[in-house]
């Protein structure tokens, strides 16, 4: 069954619209502080879509990541109690935000460079952050090393594929759609 190349077209269709860097910069800014979906999802197709504006796609979230960022520490430094049921025990983000702060009293700055880099939910280290009070200055630098990586990395892997990877994925899109949606049931199920 064929439903994902359907998407796949209408992601690299949006990707390449006039207006899709606002909505990159957007994004990158919202999941820093606030929401769930990664800029990735944006900043890959638009790179394969236009190999030669990657660096800039890179940049852009970068950029709006780290300002995005700054708001999750300013939520956490300043208005910590509005979230606070979140946090707490039972709250949705509860064991996340109790991670977030053992791995800032182990390594310190070094967690923000690695839940900027990895898959990790950003917004939670950028959060704990603010409400353990770490320095601006290292918070700053860390965020834009760490995220800078990452979307620089995977700028430059979907613009070197670029229209070859782009048909390529066309063609399996659907496979790797399903084996992907296989995993996930096979995840839930096993956990």
């Amino acid at each position: 069954m064929r439903i994902f190349s359907p998407l796949y077209d209408r992601v690299m269709a949006w990707s390449r619209h006039r207006h899709a860097p606002w909505y990159l910069g957007g994004l990158s800014f919202a999941e820093s502080s606030f929401f769930p979906i990664p800029p990735d999802v944006m900043l890959a197709p638009m790179s394969m879509a236009k190999p030669r504006q990657a660096w800039w796609f890179a940049a852009l979230t970068t950029v709006t990541s780290v300002l995005g960022g700054l708001l999750g520490y300013l939520i956490g430094h300043f208005a910590f109690e509005l979230i606070t049921p979140l946090v707490t025990e039972g709250g949705r983000y509860a064991e996340s935000f109790a991670a977030a702060e053992t791995w800032f009293r182990t390594w310190g700055v070094w967690a923000i460079f690695i839940a900027g880099f990895s898959p990790i939910p950003y917004k939670i280290f950028t959060i704990s952050a603010g409400v353990l009070h770490m320095a601006l200055i290292p918070f700053l630098i860390a965020s834009a090393v760490g995220r800078g990586a990452r979307f620089f990395l995977v700028a430059a892997l979907m613009s070197w594929g670029g229209e070859r990877m782009e048909s390529t994925l066309r063609t399996y899109v659907d496979r790797i759609g399903w084996i992907t949606v296989l995993l996930i049931v096979l995840v839930v199920l096993l956990r």
